[in-house]
């Protein structure tokens, strides 16, 4: 038969294609069934937004420049380091599309994050009508602003004016080609990625004329980066050390993440953990009731949070340390081991804290992630 191309996901691989009932169907996104958006939402006349702070000059900056690139017919890159208030960034330019009646979207590969997205959202323009989708919540599938994961973006074939996509190197959207197909097909208008890692490609890609990199190498409290510190040690001293820090850190009342590479891992440290403090809890992908264990954390119920990579971006606590223990792990690369050191000092009360990599052998990711650290902060 002549070449193939799925209406859904554009794979064109025979390997992937069946037949039933003398149709040929795509297993590659077989899954990705159900309702789609139909566009008949009328949008609100205006989008005026409420933050109840100001926004650093570099904000404000990029800011316009985001606004002038769309109205130019511009696609753009913001490459800005943890911290440093993206969300902030596209407030103006999310504002300008609605009031515009074009169809704005949110997107980011995981739900724990969209959650918190939608509400933060839903708070900021508070005269819009903000939805959420995701996994199990498809509900109402049109808004002023949709906020939604990247596995939900084929329910919106050419249809977004505005689509930004956050965390664009994360799991699982980095390296799926679906989840990618799925993003190129929903944008109809132009797009803005938003990533403080993003990779050599992507980059390489914004080197055309109609697109755009903004850079932004400071936190919008304009502190450094915590600069990890190593921690060299194998078998039972490294758990020895582990116990240290946390007692140093709990002297001081502070709240610590400790991030394992895998679920296996982080129940293995938490078994641990739980001998020597009252105060612990793990949570994982598989945890069903993950909201509860991390509000639980946020509430100061609890003051060790042994975690994996999906508390690895979208969270904000105040006056977090953070411990990546087995940070010589394969899993964790640089770009990994950066955006996990940006879970620390996002508050502007509490702009400091601490990192760091407890690991058997020091590894080229882990001085890799030092040294882009160390660079971003050198533009203070």
């Amino acid at each position: 038969m002549d070449e193939y191309v799925c209406p859904i996901c554009g794979n064109t691989d025979t390997k992937y294609l069946g037949f039933r009932n003398g149709k040929v169907y795509c297993r590659k996104c077989i899954t990705f069934r159900g309702q789609e958006a139909i566009g008949d939402f009328r949008q609100s006349e205006s989008a005026d937004y409420a933050l109840h702070y100001e926004l650093s000059d570099d904000q404000k900056r990029l800011s316009k420049e985001l606004v002038s690139n769309f109205i130019n017919g511009f696609d753009s890159l913001v490459h800005a380091v943890c911290g440093s208030g993206k969300t902030e960034i596209v407030l103006e330019v999310i504002s300008y599309a609605i009031s515009h009646n074009l169809k704005v979207g949110f997107a980011v590969p995981r739900r724990d994050v969209i959650r918190e997205l939608y509400l933060r959202f839903k708070s900021i323009f508070e005269n819009n009508k903000v939805v959420s989708v995701y996994g199990g919540h498809a509900f109402k599938l049109e808004g002023d602003l949709i906020c939604l994961t990247t596995h939900q973006l084929f329910r919106y074939p050419h249809y977004f004016d505005l689509l930004i996509l956050d965390e664009i190197d994360a799991f699982p959207y980095n390296g799926n080609e679906v989840l990618q197909a799925f993003f190129t097909k929903a944008v109809r208008g132009h797009y803005i990625l938003l990533s403080a890692t993003p990779s050599k490609e992507v980059i390489d890609s914004f080197s055309k004329n109609e697109k755009r990199i903004l850079n932004l190498n400071k936190r919008f409290h304009n502190h450094p980066l915590p600069v990890p510190r190593f921690s060299i040690h194998s078998g039972v001293m490294s758990y020895y050390h582990l116990i240290q820090e946390l007692r140093r850190f709990l002297a001081q009342n502070k709240p610590i993440f400790v991030f394992s590479p895998t679920i296996d891992t982080c129940e293995q440290t938490f078994d641990v953990l739980r001998l020597f403090f009252k105060n612990t809890d793990f949570v994982h992908s598989k945890c069903s009731d993950r909201n509860e264990r991390i509000d639980k954390f946020r509430k100061g119920l609890t003051k060790i949070l042994v975690t994996t990579a999906v508390l690895e971006r979208g969270v904000t606590v105040k006056d977090l340390q953070v411990i990546i223990f087995g940070a010589d792990h394969p899993l964790y690369t640089s770009a990994a081991l950066i955006q996990i050191s940006g879970r620390v000092g996002r508050k502007k009360d509490a702009p400091t804290g601490e990192v760091v990599f407890i690991a058997k052998r020091e590894t080229n990711e882990m001085v890799e992630a030092v040294r882009e650290i160390e660079f971003a902060n050198k533009s203070l």
